[in-house]
């Protein structure tokens, strides 16, 4: 019996509906409240004022103030141009300076060593073609520049909401999950010969209650609102229900609010 060659997935279909799903809803409600990982990033990073910058997938720029605050020269970049349009206005309100780009992670327009650093709070890690995504990372770096990237893990509380969503939606096939980039075993697989180092973080998600999580993030986080969409009353009524026995086990915020902490992996990758 001859052996079968599993065919790749096709990349550019799967790059074309997630990029729809990132511009649903408005990812910039849920991210403004990020906006600490990104500080903290800068600092793990120990970024230097006057290195150049590039903030990777950086959806409505949290690394790119971050580092703009630090008075680095950095550029933002993601492939959803609204995104980069509220990136913008909040450099603006905050007289901050940065220059904006739309690119792909997978295929970054920038000559080889550009950037003393890369950084992507939560953004790179949702590529499809992950080792492309990392290679580009590492290509645009200079030797001895460093690459920070903050990334969900799959024990975390985001990592078991996509593993809960996935059980009502099934993700694309031949795809990795993107919780693997919390691993320090898939950071090796995907920076081979460069210095990782990796620890991990919390972030708090701190809203009013249980269902008030569920309403921002069903209205205005893409992969939970294209999730609910593709479901039926019935079907989206098992995964609502799921999602609040998760929120229910997590949150140790007791019945005055909710406050659920979620575990990421904040990794600093020293290009050899």
């Amino acid at each position: 019996m001859s052996a079968t060659t599993l065919a790749e997935p096709d990349y550019a279909a799967i790059k074309q509906r997630q990029q729809a799903t990132w511009a649903a809803g408005d990812y910039a409600v849920v991210g403004t409240t990020l906006q600490i990982v990104g500080e903290r990033l800068c600092e793990a990073v120990d970024l230097r004022a006057g290195e150049r910058v590039l903030d990777v997938a950086a959806g409505n720029g949290n690394a790119t103030l971050a580092a703009a605050r630090r008075f680095a020269d950095v550029t933002s970049t993601d492939y959803v141009p609204a995104l980069l349009d509220r990136g913008k206005e909040r450099a603006a309100a905050d007289r901050l300076s940065a220059s904006f780009q739309q690119a792909d992670a997978e295929a970054l327009p920038f000559a080889d060593g550009s950037f003393d650093v890369a950084l992507s709070t939560f953004g790179v890690m949702f590529t499809p073609n992950q080792e492309k995504a990392a290679a580009e990372m590492a290509r645009v770096v200079r030797k001895g520049g460093r690459i920070g990237l903050a990334n969900w893990t799959p024990e975390g509380f985001v990592g078991q909401l996509f593993k809960t969503i996935g059980k009502h939606v099934p993700p694309p096939a031949g795809v990795r999950s993107p919780a693997l980039w919390g691993t320090e075993a898939r950071l090796a697989e995907l920076f081979p010969g460069h210095a990782v180092k990796a620890a991990p973080q919390v972030f708090n998600f701190r809203y009013k209650s249980p269902a008030h999580w569920l309403e921002v993030f069903k209205t205005y986080y893409g992969p939970t609102n294209r999730a609910f969409a593709a479901l039926d009353a019935e079907k989206g009524a098992a995964l609502e229900a799921d999602i609040m026995a998760l929120l229910a086990r997590m949150n140790r915020g007791g019945e005055e609010a909710l406050i659920v902490p979620s575990e990421y992996l904040e990794v600093v990758v020293t290009k050899a």
